[in-house]
């Protein structure tokens, strides 16, 4: 097999907001795609950054009392924490705001106008006197003209699906204060005239996007339809890269963000000892973009026009997906359906929606649907099931009953592994397509096979009477299930990376598939994943609920009037409640927020965690805390903040440690108790109220 050399994109988050369900669509599948890839053994890059300039940065810096640098740092630790978290392998994970992407988006532009791609004129926006900016589309707000919808951003309105300019718009007014005085006033910028590749832009989204996409676009491309200039321009105030020989003048920020791929590249290039040249220009090399299907005319007309037109080379091919839906509908705060990644992490394994993904995502712009029922059905039938009860019952009796030593398989197992393994092509030929629904369907049909021929053998009897034979069964079972977990690795790389460590091998590449395991001991047998309680996700979904709620901004009803002392005849039979300590006693708790460092089981305790906490200007804590009923897993809730009381005596636990302070929980039995949160991100060491 000629090894390739392959870079891979996945669309910019942007640094205004926390990792969702809905962006990991798009991260997983592309962290299944590259693993397979290196697993073949491939040079494969994964590259990625935050994308962090424009005017929403900008204001939410301001409204916080930060630089605009502050608070993409911070969201930068945060999208890097939860990428992590969910098994995300980027081979760098980078800012836009960075020396390399200011050097290349100079570089671009120097070209752009060399090559006679660009022109300025004269254009008219809306200006907010009392903000003292001009206003994007995004933020101008009031009444569509085509259908009375009320508060409608001044591009499009989101009730009836109109498009309009801002000048049709009524009642226009600051989204950010507002204001409704706003002035029209005309700046000169600079326009990228993308209608001059027009021919080529017409040849190149035929051979390098799917064809539906390809299709849709080709639609801006009839005889009596105009390719519209790209403005690439904005005013200040403005968060970005100064455009050279301009003062005040900005590059607008879907000219720099997708230039942050190629600064990605190159930052991964200088910090090992690589050419970017030899990667992003090598005509041999391929490089393919994942994005979803709303930023498909960026990433389908403006960016390959530009690559062009300044002499780098464009996309191998635009991989395109479509949105997430929950329940069958679009995600919603309300209900607790837009669920972000860490309230995820807090309840459930990052594994479970790795393998739910799979099992949903094809190479289509198809919606996908996270229905939580099913979610919870397929995990615990299929994965835990059928996959990893292979695992649990043939590594246990072999370990506990047969000196945990593998023989060789029965003619009958034999065949069976040849089977399993026949598949082989056909499963790498899903990655490769990026059909990655038909792999979980390929690896439960030979897990079928496999738990019938375990049942039909029934060994848990003939342990007893015919111990080599049982071991031959075993033997089977575990090389099957063996050859499904390397199967599953693009998908599921900590699970499988656990289940190689039960052989006694390295992780596995594909390769690993010609050598089976016999004749040999296996190691203990570890967790590799249980079934999901329904309750976990009511649990998450109450809490990604109460997370909206307590930040949606709530009209207070007037408070009642206090009722006249015996009014109501029941009144007698409510007792009131006693004191549980003098309020002075509470009153004189210090709350305070910390971050989890890590959070790992006591091994000598049956009911204790030990919490290291990361307490800000108090300090590191450590905590040990009965809590393991209700997460046995305690690593979930690693990175997540949590609150503490601060000032109690440190209490020695005998060969443990000093615990320095109290987690607060709230539930109503120690399996249901949960780790309390603040409502909003606030720096460790901060008051809790």
């Amino acid at each position: 097999m000629k090894k390739r050399r392959i870079v891979v994109t996945a669309a910019l988050p942007y640094a205004n907001g926390d990792i969702h369900l809905g962006h990991l669509l798009e991260y997983l599948q592309t962290d299944y795609w590259v693993r397979f890839q290196k697993m073949c053994g491939h040079e494969c890059v994964y590259i990625c950054a935050d994308d962090t300039h424009g005017t929403p940065i900008m204001i939410r810096a301001r409204k916080e009392g930060r630089t605009p640098e502050e608070l993409i740092a911070s969201m930068w630790e945060r999208h890097f924490k939860d990428f992590s978290d969910f098994q995300v392998a980027f081979d760098n994970f980078y800012s836009t705001n960075s020396p390399e992407n200011r050097e290349l988006c100079h570089t671009i532009y120097g070209r752009l106008k060399q090559n006679g791609a660009l022109f300025t004129r004269s254009v008219e926006q809306l200006y907010c006197p009392n903000c003292k900016m001009f206003l994007p589309d995004r933020f101008v707000k009031g009444t569509c003209p085509k259908c009375g919808a009320t508060e409608q951003y001044g591009d499009s309105c989101e009730h009836c699906g109109s498009t309009y300019g801002f000048d049709e718009l009524k009642d226009a007014h600051c989204a950010t204060c507002g204001c409704k005085d706003l002035e029209l006033r005309a700046a000169e910028h600079i326009l990228f005239d993308l209608a001059k590749y027009r021919d080529y832009l017409q040849t190149w989204l035929h051979d390098h996007t799917p064809a539906d996409v390809a299709k849709k676009l080709l639609e801006w491309f009839g005889e009596d339809k105009e390719l519209l200039p790209w403005d690439i321009s904005r005013d200040a105030p403005y968060f970005g890269f100064e455009i050279p020989g301009y003062k005040d003048k900005f590059f607008y920020v879907w000219l720099d963000a997708p230039v942050g791929y190629m600064a990605s590249l190159k930052n991964w290039c200088d910090r090992h000892g690589q050419a970017f040249e030899d990667w992003w220009q090598n005509p041999d090399a391929e490089l393919y973009h994942f994005i979803g299907k709303d930023i498909v005319r960026f990433h389908c007309l403006f960016w390959p026009a530009m690559l062009h037109a300044s002499d780098f080379k464009g996309p191998t091919h635009v991989n395109v997906h479509g949105f997430l839906t929950v329940n069958g509908e679009k995600m919603s705060k309300s209900r607790g359906t837009f669920l972000n990644a860490r309230v995820y992490l807090s309840h459930l394994n990052a594994t479970f929606l790795r393998y739910y993904y799979a099992c949903k995502i094809n190479n289509t712009t198809d919606d996908i649907d996270l229905n939580l029922e099913d979610f919870v059905q397929r995990v615990n039938a299929d994965l835990v099931g059928k996959i990893t009860n292979l695992a649990s019952r043939g590594a246990q009796m072999l370990g506990k009953r047969l000196d945990g030593r593998l023989g060789e398989p029965d003619d009958e197992g034999a065949a069976l592994i040849r089977e399993a393994l026949s598949r082989a092509d056909v499963i790498a030929a899903h990655y490769e397509n990026r059909r990655f629904s038909q792999v979980p369907v390929e690896v439960c049909k030979l897990a079928d096979a496999a738990n019938a021929y375990f049942d039909a053998h029934a060994p848990w009897k003939t342990i007893k009477t015919d111990p080599e034979g049982t071991r031959k069964v075993l033997t089977t079972i575990l090389n099957l299930f063996r050859i499904l977990a390397i199967y599953l690795r693009p998908i599921l790389p900590v699970y499988a990376d656990a289940a190689a460590r039960l052989f006694g091998e390295e992780p596995w590449d594909w390769a690993a598939l010609g050598n089976p395991a016999v004749n040999r001991p296996i190691g203990t047998y570890e967790y590799l994943a249980e079934r999901i309680d329904p309750k976990q996700v009511e649990a998450m979904v109450a809490e990604q609920k109460a997370i909206f709620e307590a930040a949606a901004p709530a009209s207070k009803p007037a408070p009642a009037a206090a009722p006249a002392p015996d009014a109501s005849p029941d009144a007698a039979e409510v007792p009131p409640l006693k004191p549980v300590m003098p309020f002075a006693t509470f009153e004189a708790s210090d709350l305070r927020v910390a971050r989890v460092e890590s959070c790992t089981i006591v091994p000598e305790s049956k009911k204790l965690v030990r919490f290291e906490l990361d307490a800000g200007p108090l300090g590191h804590r450590t905590i040990f805390s009965g809590i393991r009923s209700a997460y046995p897993d305690p690593s979930v809730l690693n990175g997540r903040l949590i609150l503490f009381v601060a000032n109690l005596e440190p209490r020695p636990f005998k060969k443990l440690g000093v615990s320095e302070g109290m987690v607060l929980t709230a539930g109503v039995s120690d399996t249901e108790l949960r780790v309390l949160s603040p409502s909003e991100d606030v720096p460790p060491g901060s008051p809790a109220c």
